[in-house]
């Protein structure tokens, strides 16, 4: 567990993100399960992402309209998904190893190929609760991938990087934090 942290977070602080999916990948191939990945990993990200929506707020990089639109889809999606994998993860977990390895394997790929991409311009995007929802949903059930599927979506969209950012690590503390006490209690 020690040794996935470590590599997870040396993924994370080079790219920005990916301590989920990093962290899941190797649990999975050691055999943990589902349910013991998702919590863990959101337990430990409660910290590293309070502190890190915390500085972000105190440098302003908080859109405060973008915050509170991402807010409560992603807390009712991180529990949804957490309350499903807690339900279904060890009864179906032959089912559900292979489906959250092809999840972050394209989380992966997602996240190289955004690394890769040229400037876009500024597009109209209006489904940020479904998308919060969607990006909650899919953290706490497959351990990871607010931030790659969320930041990543309203960065490609136009928005500017620097609020992108700061507004989703903020509702980020919220998401992984809702999902550690959904798994707490269940």
């Amino acid at each position: 567990m020690l040794a996935a942290g470590f590599v997870a977070q040396l993924v994370d602080g080079a790219l920005g993100m990916g301590y989920g999916v990093a962290s899941t990948t190797i649990l999975l191939s050691a055999g943990v399960s589902p349910a013991a990945i998702s919590g863990s990993i959101h337990t430990a990200e409660m910290f590293a992402s309070g502190a890190s929506g915390y500085s972000h707020y105190k440098f302003g990089n908080v859109n405060k309209k973008l915050f509170k639109t991402l807010l409560l889809p992603g807390v009712i999606g991180a529990i949804a998904g957490a309350v499903l994998l807690v339900y279904l993860g060890e009864k179906y977990a032959d089912w559900i190893k292979p489906l959250l390895a092809c999840y972050t394997l394209f989380l992966g790929v997602k996240i190289l190929s955004n690394a890769f991409k040229k400037k876009v311009q500024k597009k109209k995007f209006k489904r940020y609760g479904a998308l919060a929802g969607a990006g909650g949903f899919l953290d706490s059930f497959g351990g990871g991938g607010w931030g790659p599927l969320v930041t990543t979506t309203l960065i490609t969209k136009g928005r500017t990087p620097r609020f992108v950012i700061g507004s989703v690590s903020l509702t980020e503390f919220f998401v992984t934090l809702s999902s550690a006490f959904t798994f707490l209690f269940y």
